[in-house]
C-alpha cells in the first residue's frame, strides 16, 4: 500500500452512480468545490449549493462509504459523485490529514470497524427444534402433493395460479420460504413455455429430492446439511457467516446484474480471486427501489480483501470482510482456476455433485466467439468447441463487442445453456444488460419420463422407461408406490444429464472489418446513449458537432444505434458512425438487415463478411426511353425561379459499368414480395438512376396494385429529365394514385411538358382587367387533356378546401400550383424580378382570392423562389396549415430579412415568434437570441403581476423548450441572472431549467472536443 494511491478512474466513479441523471448532475458541480483534499483512504470537500452553507461531502475509499450533509436520498448523492470525478481528474490535492469535519466521521467508522461485534444470543435448542419440526411437517405435505400430481398425471392436475399459491402458502407457514418461491414461479413458466411438462417434472423431482434429504438431515455431512437448510430457507445470520474462516485474495469484480420481482430488487455481483481462482457471489436486496449501497465495488475493479463464504457443500455466496487496500482497476484476467469450455463444464459438474439443487454455476470463458447456426446461438473457442446459449437468446451487445473476434465472457452455466452476464474486451468489463429466460428447450433423454408423468403413474408404470445404466443403478429400490419411484428416477436422470453435459462444435464467423477512425470518447459515448434513450431534441446539434471528427461508435453502442436508426432523421448519422462494425452486425439481425444497404460506402474499408444483396448490372436491364443522366439537383429540389431546366435534356445515358450481381437481384425484382421489390428498386435508384428508370419502364405495362404508385414515387430521388416519358405515360394509368403521383413529380420537373400545359391553361383563364384588377374565368368543363393531367372540373364534384360549393375554385388552385411562376410575368406584363410584388398588389376577385394565394404559396414552395416567398410572407396568409406554410416561406427568406422580422415582434406576438423560429439556423443568431430573452423576461414580469402567474409559463412552454434547444450555450449565465431577478416562482423555475439546458448542451459539446 502506497502513501499516495492512484485516484480512481472515471469508469470506476461512473459505475457507482445510482442513475444517469445523478452522474449528469454531478458533472455540473465541478466549479463549486473548495477546501478539497485526499489521503490514502479518504476524499473530502465543501460544495456550494443554493444555500449559504456549503455541503460537507466525505468518501471513505475503503468502503467505499459516503457522507454528505445534503438532503438527497440517493446513494451516493451527486455531490459525492462530483467529488470523486474531481479526484479522478487530478483536481483534488493530496493532504496529510483529513479536514476536521471529515476526520470526525472517519474516526467513528474506524472505531466501529475495530470494535468487537456484539454477539447475539444463539437461538435455543428448543426453538431450533421447533422450526425443524414445522419444516418437516410442511415438507411431508409437499411430498404428498407432489406424488399426487404425478400419480394423477400432469395433464389432469390443476395448474392454475391459485393451486400453486395454496401449496406455496403452506410452505410459508412451514417456514420454508425458498420452497415457496420455487412453487410460485411455476404457473408463469407453465403458461409461457410449450414444454411445460418437462419443466414441471424437473422441478417436482428437485423438490422431492430436497424433502427426502431433509428427512435424513442428521445422517448427512455438515456442509451438505447447511446447503439443504439454505435451499429450504432456514435463516443464516450475518454474524454466523462472518465467523466462517476468511478467504483473502485480490478479488476481481467481473459482473453485476440487478433484477426485480414484486418490487424486491436483487443485485448479484460475481467476483473471482486473482490468485486462488475461486468464485464468489455477493447478493443484496432492496425493497421498493434499487437503492443499493456503495459497498460493493463496480465491475472492472479489484480489491485486496477478505471474503466469508456462506457454509454449504459448494460454497459460492459470500459476504465482505476486512479490506486491506483501496480499489483499483484491472486490465487483465488471470486463467487460474480454468477458463476454457472444458473447465467450465468440469467445474459445474463438480459443484452439482456436491450440491444437487444448484441451478447454475459461474464460468469464465476466454477466447470465445458468438456463433449463430440454424438452430441456436453458441460460444465457440479457437478449436471449435462450443457451448449453447439459452434457446431464443440473441445477446446483441455481446455480438457487437466481439465482432467475430475472441473475447472473454463471464456468465452462468445452467441446464439450458450458458447465460452471459458481462464481457471483458480491450481491458474493460462491459455489462450485457440482459437476463434471459430459463425455460430452455425439451430434453429428448427425459421424454419417456415426461410421458409417464403426463399420463400419471396410475395409468403407466416406470419400469418400461429406458435409463442409462448409471441412473438405473442409482435409483433407490426401496418399496413404495410408483409415483415416488418416478420422482426419484426423474431427479437422478436430471442430475445425470446436467452433470454429464458434453460440449458441441461450431465454426467461427468471418470477423467484422477494422475501422481506423478515431473512437468516440467515453463521456461523449455515454452522452449519446442517454440522448438516444430519451429521444432528446439535442441530438441534431450533437451529430452536427461530431460530424467533422468522423468518430466511430464503441462497439457496444452499435446495438442501440441500429435500434434507434428506425428514425429516418437520425439514420444517416448513426449508420455513418456505426461503420463497418454496424454493417456487420446489421447483416446478422433480421430487424436490421434492411439497413445494410443504407450504410455509407467507405472505399478503404474491408468488404463485410455478409455482402449486401447484389444489384443488377445496368447493362442487364432495359434502358429507359431516351436514356438520360441524373441532373445536378438535390433529390426533391423544385424548379428554378425562372423556370429554366437545370439538366441537360439531350444528354445520353452514361456508359454502363460492369457490375456485380445479376440473377439474384433480378429474381428479387421479378419474384420478390412488394417490400423486397421496393427495397431493391430504391437501392438501385440511389446507385444508378438511369438503370432504375430502365427497369421500371420495362416492367411498367405489367405492374399493378398499390406498389405501382409507390415504385413511381421512388423516381423522386434523382428526378431528372429522362424520367419525363414514363411519368407522362403514367398520367394515362387506370389507378388514381398513380396519376396523382406522376402529376406531382412532373410539377417538380423543370421545363416539363406538363408545366407548359399548366402555363397555357393559366394564361387562358387569367388576365389583367382594364382597371388593373385580376380577372378569372374558369370553364365549367376543362376538357379531356386537362383532366388527363389531373385537373378536375365541376363535373367531378371534388372535395373542396375553402368551405365553398364552387368547384371552379379547386380547379383554379390546381392549375396555379402546377404552373411555373414565370407564367405570371407574361400574364401581368412585368419583369420577372417584380412579378411577385406586382401580383400581390393587384386586387383579386373575392370568389377566387384564397385559392389564388394558396396556389402561389404551393408553387413558391415547389420552386423555392425567394422573391415570391418574401412578398407572400409579408403580404399574404395561406388558408390551410397557415403556421406550417408561413414557416416554410420564412425559411426561403434571406438571413438578414429573417432576423429583421423576428426583431420586429414584441411580447404580444410570441405565438408568431414560436411559429417561425424553426426557420432560423441553429443556434439562433445573437440578435435573435437576445431579443427572445428580452421578450420572455417581459412576459415573466407581466404575468407576475397577474393572479394566475403560472398561466404565462404554461402558455409559453413551447417557446421555452425551443429556446433550450436553440439558444447559444454562451447565454447560460445571462439566463441564470434573469432567473435571479424574476419574482414569479414559476418563471424563476422555468428560467433555471432553461439555464440548465444550456449548460447541459455546453457540456455535451465540450465532451466532443
Amino acid at each position: 500500500m502506497t502513501d499516495r494511491p492512484a485516484p480512481w478512474t472515471e469508469d470506476q466513479v461512473r459505475a457507482l452512480a445510482p442513475d444517469a441523471s445523478s452522474l449528469a448532475a454531478a458533472r455540473k458541480l465541478a466549479s463549486r468545490w473548495r477546501d478539497t483534499g485526499a489521503t490514502v483512504s479518504a476524499v473530502w470537500g465543501l460544495c456550494q449549493g443554493s444555500g449559504s452553507k456549503p455541503y460537507q461531502t466525505i468518501v471513505d475509499l475503503a468502503g467505499p462509504a459516503f457522507k454528505c450533509s445534503c438532503p438527497s436520498r440517493k446513494f451516493p448523492c451527486k455531490h459525492a459523485l462530483s467529488l470523486l470525478l474531481a479526484w479522478s481528474g487530478a483536481a483534488v490535492p493530496q493532504r496529510d490529514a483529513p479536514a476536521d469535519f471529515a476526520a470526525e466521521w472517519l474516526a467513528g467508522r474506524a472505531t466501529k470497524a475495530t470494535a468487537a461485534p456484539k454477539a447475539k444470543g444463539a437461538a435455543s435448542a428448543a426453538t431450533a427444534e421447533q422450526r425443524r419440526g414445522r419444516v418437516a411437517a410442511g415438507l411431508a405435505e409437499l411430498e404428498t402433493w407432489l406424488t399426487d400430481q404425478v400419480r394423477t398425471g400432469l395433464a389432469q392436475t390443476d395448474r392454475s395460479f391459485a393451486a400453486y399459491e395454496a401449496i406455496a402458502a403452506r410452505m410459508v407457514d412451514a417456514q420454508a420460504p425458498r420452497v415457496a418461491e420455487a412453487l410460485r414461479r411455476l404457473p408463469a413458466a407453465v403458461v409461457t413455455t410449450e414444454h411445460w411438462p418437462e419443466l414441471l417434472l424437473r422441478e417436482y423431482a428437485r423438490l422431492h429430492l430436497l424433502a427426502a434429504a431433509h428427512r435424513r438431515l442428521d445422517a448427512l455431512p455438515e456442509s451438505l446439511r447447511a446447503g439443504i437448510r439454505t435451499h429450504i430457507g432456514y435463516p443464516m445470520p450475518a454474524e454466523t457467516v462472518l465467523n466462517e474462516p476468511a478467504v483473502r485474495d485480490r478479488w476481481l469484480v467481473l459482473g453485476m446484474r440487478v433484477s426485480e420481482e414484486e418490487r424486491l430488487h436483487t443485485r448479484r455481483t460475481w467476483l473471482r480471486g486473482r490468485r486462488n481462482g475461486r468464485w464468489a457471489l455477493l447478493i443484496e436486496h432492496r425493497f421498493g427501489s434499487p437503492d443499493f449501497s456503495g459497498e460493493v465495488p463496480p465491475p472492472g475493479s479489484e480489491v485486496d480483501a477478505d471474503l466469508h463464504y456462506y457454509p454449504g457443500p459448494a460454497p459460492l455466496r459470500a459476504q465482505w470482510g476486512t479490506r486491506h487496500d483501496a480499489l483499483e482497476p484491472f486490465t487483465t484476467v488471470p486463467t487460474v482456476g480454468g477458463s476454457t469450455i472444458g473447465d467450465a463444464l468440469d467445474a459445474y459438474s463438480g459443484a452439482l455433485g456436491d450440491d444437487p439443487w444448484l441451478r447454475s454455476w459461474p464460468a469464465l470463458l476466454a477466447g470465445v466467439v458468438p456463433v449463430c447456426d440454424e438452430q441456436r446461438w453458441q460460444l465457440a473457442d479457437a478449436e471449435g468447441t462450443a457451448l449453447p446459449l439459452p434457446a431464443g437468446v440473441r445477446p446483441w451487445r455481446l455480438i457487437a463487442v466481439s465482432g467475430g473476434h475472441p473475447v472473454t465472457v463471464l456468465g452462468e452455466w445452467r441446464a439450458d445453456g450458458f447465460d452471459p452476464v458481462s464481457v471483458f474486451s480491450s481491458g474493460e468489463v462491459i455489462d450485457l444488460e440482459t437476463e434471459f429466460p430459463t425455460h430452455g428447450v425439451a430434453t429428448p433423454e427425459l421424454a419417456d419420463l415426461v410421458s409417464v408423468a403426463l399420463l400419471g403413474t396410475a395409468r403407466r408404470g416406470v419400469d418400461s422407461v429406458h435409463l442409462a445404466s448409471a441412473v438405473a443403478t442409482a435409483v433407490p429400490q426401496r418399496p413404495g408406490e410408483a409415483a415416488t419411484r418416478l420422482l426419484d428416477t426423474a431427479a437422478l436422470q436430471d442430475l445425470y444429464l446436467r452433470g454429464g453435459r458434453l460440449p458441441g462444435t461450431a465454426a467461427k464467423p468471418v470477423p467484422a472489418p477494422d475501422d481506423p477512425r478515431p473512437l468516440l470518447p467515453r463521456r461523449a459515448a455515454d452522452r449519446l446513449s442517454h440522448l438516444l434513450a430519451s429521444k432528446s431534441p439535442f441530438l441534431p446539434e450533437w451529430f452536427g458537432a461530431a460530424a467533422d471528427a468522423d468518430f466511430r461508435l464503441p462497439a457496444v453502442l452499435c446495438v442501440q444505434a441500429l435500434s434507434a436508426a428506425s428514425d429516418a432523421s437520425l439514420r444517416p448519422f448513426l449508420l455513418r458512425m456505426a461503420g463497418g462494425r454496424g454493417r456487420w452486425l446489421a447483416a446478422r439481425n433480421p430487424d436490421w438487415t434492411k439497413l445494410v444497404d443504407e450504410f455509407p460506402v467507405d472505399p478503404s474499408a474491408t468488404p463485410p463478411a455478409t455482402a449486401a444483396e447484389p444489384l443488377p448490372r445496368p447493362s442487364a436491364v432495359a434502358a429507359g426511353p431516351g436514356g438520360g443522366a441524373t441532373g445536378d439537383r438535390a433529390p426533391g429540389q423544385g424548379r428554378g425561379a425562372d423556370g429554366a431546366v437545370p439538366v441537360d435534356r439531350g444528354a445520353e445515358p452514361a456508359d454502363p459499368q460492369p457490375g456485380a450481381a445479376d440473377v439474384a437481384g433480378q429474381d428479387v425484382w421479378m419474384f420478390g414480395t412488394a417490400g423486397e421489390r421496393k427495397d431493391w428498386f430504391g437501392r438501385l435508384r440511389r446507385v444508378d438512376p438511369a438503370a432504375a428508370l430502365g427497369v421500371l419502364t420495362t416492367a411498367w405495362p405489367k405492374e399493378s396494385g398499390p406498389i405501382k404508385a409507390e415504385l413511381l414515387a421512388m423516381l423522386g430521388e434523382g428526378l431528372n429529365a429522362a424520367d419525363e416519358p414514363l411519368l407522362e405515360q403514367a398520367l394515362d394509368d387506370r389507378r388514381g394514385d398513380v396519376r396523382r403521383t406522376a402529376a406531382g413529380l412532373l410539377t417538380r420537373l423543370p421545363g416539363s411538358g406538363y408545366g407548359q400545359r399548366m402555363a397555357a391553361l393559366l394564361s387562358a383563364w387569367v388576365r389583367v382587367g382594364a382597371a388593373g384588377e385580376l380577372e378569372v374565368e374558369v370553364p365549367a368543363e376543362v376538357g379531356a387533356p386537362a383532366r388527363r393531367d389531373g385537373i378536375t372540373d365541376s363535373t367531378d364534384q371534388p372535395k373542396l378546401r375553402w368551405d365553398t360549393v364552387d368547384a371552379s375554385v379547386q380547379t383554379l388552385h390546381q392549375v396555379i400550383a402546377a404552373a411555373p411562376l414565370s407564367t405570371w410575368s407574361s400574364i401581368i406584363g412585368t419583369a420577372a424580378t417584380g412579378t411577385a410584388a406586382a401580383a400581390l398588389a393587384m386586387p383579386l376577385p373575392a370568389r377566387y382570392a384564397r385559392a389564388i394565394v394558396d396556389g402561389w404559396v404551393d408553387a413558391t414552395l415547389t420552386e423555392r423562389d425567394t422573391a415570391w416567398a418574401r412578398e407572400l410572407f409579408a403580404h399574404a396568409t395561406p388558408t390551410e396549415q397557415a403556421v406550417l406554410r408561413r414557416r416554410e416561406l420564412f425559411t426561403l427568406l434571406a438571413g438578414a430579412d429573417r432576423i429583421a422580422h423576428v426583431l420586429d415582434l414584441d411580447a404580444h406576438q410570441l405565438t408568431e415568434l414560436h411559429a417561425i423560429l424553426p426557420g432560423l439556423e441553429h443556434p439562433w443568431p445573437e440578435p435573435v437570441a437576445a431579443h427572445v430573452l428580452r421578450l420572455l423576461g417581459a412576459r415573466a414580469r407581466t404575468t407576475a403581476r397577474q393572479s394566475q402567474a403560472n398561466a404565462g409559463v404554461y402558455t409559453d412552454r413551447a417557446l421555452l423548450t425551443a429556446a433550450g434547444v436553440h439558444l447559444p450555450v454562451e447565454l447560460a449565465g445571462r439566463v441564470t441572472a434573469l432567473a435571479d431577478t424574476t419574482e414569479d416562482p414559476a418563471w424563476q423555475q422555468a428560467f433555471h431549467r432553461l439555464a440548465h439546458d444550456l449548460t447541459d448542451r455546453a457540456t455535451m459539446l465540450e465532451e466532443l472536443r
